[in-house]
């Protein structure tokens, strides 16, 4: 054994102590969790709240204008200007899914009232708007995406 080398045992954790540790980590972890999911449901019920019971703003109409130009400026004919859950349609999107004729029926909220501003702003300058379900979460209908249009007249 040289100078500098200690003949001291190093000391070791008992059992015990590592799973009291592996405990802590694990409650840190699960509270970690429950603050994010709480985190979730608030600005999940603020989404609802706004959906429901507020109407379509400003703020709102710029972002869908910039979403048009933007795709336009691309070259594109059609650009998703808005999305929201298909629970939110009284058939939770069947009839968008199935593009059965009267589907504007099933709307609520800002949906409703962004299809009704379409049909009144948009559909008259040539506009047309598509409703898709946009995603399927365990092979069900997820989030229904509003596109607008401006497709050349097929002749």
């Amino acid at each position: 054994m040289t100078s500098t080398e200690t003949s001291t045992p190093q000391t070791m954790n008992s059992a015990e102590d590592l799973r009291k540790r592996a405990l802590e980590l694990q409650l840190a972890e699960m509270e970690r969790n429950d603050r994010i999911k709480e985190r979730e449901a608030k600005k999940h019920a603020e989404f609802v709240e706004d959906f429901f019971r507020k109407n379509i703003g400003d703020a709102e109409r710029a972002v869908i204008k910039r979403l048009v130009m933007k795709a336009a400026a691309d070259g594109k004919y059609e650009a998703m200007i808005y999305s929201f859950p298909s629970s939110f349609c009284t058939d939770s999107g069947r009839a968008i899914n199935n593009s059965i004729p009267g589907w504007p029926d099933t709307l609520q909220g800002k949906a409703k009232e962004l299809f009704e501003l379409f049909e009144e702003v948009a559909k008259p300058q040539g506009y047309g708007l598509k409703a898709t379900i946009i995603n399927f979460p365990e092979g069900m209908p997820g989030d229904v995406g509003f596109f607008l249009t401006w497709e050349p007249p097929v002749e």
